[in-house]
């Protein structure tokens, strides 16, 4: 008899901050959730939510069809399967459907897909929503991308693309904002602090940390700085790989294009009062949230530190 092995439907991560951290998130999520007959992966999310780092740190070496500088493979593999050699051809195929039904129509792409799936290969589609109607079949693995990052492997009854995609495009908006308070803060920051501060993540919010030594920080007036920037309401542009500009101010940031177009569309952005101590870690982490509810979070934030063995 064979063996049982655990059901897995439905996971939920924390969508980090930063290229590198969301490779290497995905590098993590194929270990546990990659399973080598998964062979039509579907992943859904926004521009700018961090598909692409994730796809690369999931599958290393996959040649993505649309490159985060706006170059675009020509013409697109996936569409070219009965041309050349068969034993050359790539095992695993990667398409924007968003992107291609620009140029190709749904069913022309739905067929291809199938046509790449029956013929063994692996098939990575971003915008899986679009063209799930067209395929008749659930992805063996959809991933979506927004404040968190989704694992679910579809049965019978769900979830549905479009589930998946409901939730990752309502919370993005809030990692956007968050992200964005996050690198204002840097902004008052002194350049010692902002060179040895860490990053880490929290539900519609930032945590910055700041190891072996409290900053010289004062957090009521940090609050009132950051919000002085947002009610300017400043374009936040990107610069490169590594810097943003928020107004005529370029700063360093390692997820420059996870941000709102405008300082003015942070909502409601809160510091916690005081810095905490992670004792564990030995580190200072200073807090923020935004949205309507940042007051409260702020206020469980606090309550659960106050909890035996945190300080």
């Amino acid at each position: 008899m064979a063996k049982s092995r655990p059901t897995h439907l439905l996971s939920s991560y924390y969508a980090p901050r930063g290229a590198h951290r969301m490779q290497d998130l995905g590098q993590q999520l194929a270990q546990m959730y990659l399973n080598p007959n998964d062979k039509l992966i579907g992943i859904i999310g926004e521009a700018g939510s961090g598909k692409s780092a994730l796809i690369r740190g999931m599958f290393p070496g996959l040649e993505l069809t649309n490159d985060d500088n706006g170059v675009y493979v020509r013409p697109l593999p996936i569409l070219e399967q009965d041309r050349g050699f068969a034993f050359f051809s790539p095992h695993t195929y990667h398409l924007d459907v968003r992107f291609e039904n620009g140029f190709t129509q749904m069913n022309e792409l739905a067929d291809a897909i199938s046509e790449a799936l029956n013929k063994g290969r692996r098939v990575v589609v971003e915008h899986f929503d679009l063209i799930y109607p067209f395929l008749g079949a659930n992805a063996n693995l959809l991933i979506g991308v927004g404040e968190q990052v989704l694992i679910a492997r579809p049965r019978v009854f769900g979830p549905e693309p479009d589930e998946i995609k409901e939730e990752v495009y309502k919370s993005l908006p809030y990692r956007l904002m968050a992200h964005t308070a996050e690198d204002i803060c840097g902004m008052f920051i002194s350049d010692e602090d902002n060179e040895r501060c860490g990053h880490s993540d929290l539900r519609h919010g930032f945590i910055i940390t700041f190891p072996d030594h409290a900053p010289d920080i004062d957090i009521k007036e940090l609050e009132q700085q950051v919000n002085d920037i947002i009610a300017q309401d400043l374009p936040v542009t990107y610069v490169d790989d590594h810097h943003i500009s928020i107004g005529d101010s370029v700063q360093i940031c390692d997820g420059p294009r996870v941000h709102v177009h405008r300082t003015g569309q942070v909502e409601n952005f809160k510091l916690l009062d005081h810095l905490i101590y992670d004792r564990f870690k030995h580190r200072y982490m200073l807090v923020g949230c935004v949205g309507e509810k940042s007051d409260e979070l702020l206020q469980k934030i606090d309550d659960r530190r106050q909890m035996p063995g945190w300080e």
